[in-house]
């Protein structure tokens, strides 16, 4: 995500690198490269001239106040706060109050509506505790009730659905009734997808919009089409007049136009990023988290708050004993797996840690790796599970026979284990953190 931005801003901050104060020269080699990158990123020229333009205005501003910072330090600080301020500031919350509540998500065709229908279903259910209802309103596209049938399913919420209808303001009238005999307190309306100059379809979203009088209307863009996603957010909202934008596919080959462009052209905030198409794959959107992956920054607030969600104190309180007394076995490894599993895919976890997202840039990390962990550990008896020492060559070459790998798989394996077990028992008693990360072996990656 933005890595082609990223690289060009890193390369403008790189002019100031020995240099020992910002100064007129130094800073406008360093502006003309931001602008460049930004426009590069699909940034409307006017924005991306603005921009650099207040960067500029505070670089020189600051120049003779913080000698003691270097200046390249100080130029990212300056384009980062700019960058929060470009995209919104700070997060903006979802207003869920009302009897029930009323989202309406409207987009374009193929942006991921009904994916992000499902996603915010979720999240309101675990996150705020709520009793969503997903409602079908797309009476065009084929087999879009059938899939917001499924996604309900998937998420464990309630859906309303009528078949028989192809008038969605009916269809959401008559969800809001059966929303308050069922005890549904938010109803997500999942509409057609529409183009900007399809009238008869701008027309019946503004009547469905008229209707419900929703607490909150969703805007959802495709990020990839960048300048050209908020060129149609401002179309729509002209119309609808929404109450906030979500950024789709934000895994693909972004280049950040949408994300640095669609607030201030707009004027609406970002509310949601969404990527992928599993049901855990949203965020709320934070524009200080953004400019500091975009700057190549890393988001390690991010990454905390996944780890707190599969965090169990009580668990680690055992785990932390086990490994003081070098007791921790293939049982402990198997848990720790599933719950890094649960945070997400392990590249974009390892690139919200500060510093790593540039050295795992060309890193092919498989996530399939821990599938072949699993059918390894799964091949074992519970009795070897539960005492690592007892793998002998018979034992070894049965588990190898039991997950279709090889005898050498199954040693390095085990051996990459003991390893990793002894240096967490060092690492119990205050010793070896350096030499765990020097000597980790394969670099964590378990063949």
């Amino acid at each position: 995500m933005f890595d082609n931005l990223t690289d060009k801003l890193e390369g403008a901050f790189k002019n100031l690198k020995g240099e020992g104060k910002l100064t007129e020269i130094n800073v406008a080699q360093s502006i003309k490269e931001i602008r460049r990158a930004l426009v590069a990123a699909d940034v409307n020229y006017k924005i991306a001239k603005e921009f650099t333009d207040n960067v500029k205005n505070k670089a020189l501003g600051t120049s003779n106040i913080l000698n003691a910072v270097k200046p390249g330090e100080l130029m990212i600080k300056i384009v980062m706060d700019e960058m929060i301020e470009l995209m919104g500031g700070a997060a903006e919350g979802i207003s869920v109050k009302g009897n029930p509540a009323i989202v309406l998500i409207a987009g374009l065709q193929g942006s991921g509506k009904t994916t992000f229908s499902g996603k915010l279903a979720k999240y309101l259910k675990e996150k705020k505790r709520l009793k969503p209802l997903l409602v079908a309103c797309d009476v065009y596209r084929p087999a879009a009730i059938d899939q917001l049938t499924v996604i309900a399913e998937q998420v464990g919420v309630g859906i309303f659905k009528n078949p028989e209808s192809k008038n969605p303001v009916e269809i959401s009238a008559e969800a809001i009734q059966y929303a308050k005999s069922n005890g549904y307190n938010v109803m997500i309306v999942d509409t057609a997808g529409r183009t900007s100059v399809d009238t008869e379809m701008m027309n019946e979203i503004e009547e469905i919009k008229n209707a419900l009088d929703p607490n909150e209307t969703l805007f959802v863009v495709d990020a990839m089409t960048g300048q050209d996603a908020v060129n149609v957010a401002q179309a729509f909202n002209e119309r609808i007049d929404y109450t906030g934008v979500v950024l789709s596919k934000l895994d693909g080959d972004t280049r950040g136009g949408a994300a640095l462009s669609v607030k201030y052209t707009v004027g609406k905030p970002i509310k949601f990023i969404s990527t992928g198409e599993k049901m855990d794959k949203m965020d709320v959107f934070h524009p200080d988290r953004m400019a500091q992956r975009i700057l190549g920054m890393g988001d390690i607030v991010s990454f905390v708050e996944k780890a707190q969600e599969q965090f169990d104190e009580k668990e680690a309180k055992r785990l932390e004993s086990k490994i003081r007394k070098n007791k921790f076995d293939f049982n402990d490894f198997h848990k720790q797996l599933n719950q890094i599993r649960k945070m997400g895919d392990i590249k974009s976890l390892l690139g919200m840690i500060p510093g790593m997202g540039k050295a795992i840039k060309n890193l092919d990390i498989d996530d399939s790796a821990f599938s072949k962990v699993e059918a390894i550990i799964q091949s074992m008896t519970p009795k070897e599970r539960g005492n690592p020492e007892l793998l002998n060559m018979s034992r070894k070459r049965r588990i190898a026979k039991g997950c279709g790998k090889t005898i050498h798989e199954i040693n390095m394996f085990v051996k990459q284990f003991d390893q990793m077990r002894k240096m967490m028992h060092k690492m119990s008693k205050g010793k070896g953190m350096d030499q765990m990360m020097q000597n980790f072996p394969g670099g964590g990656k378990f063949n």
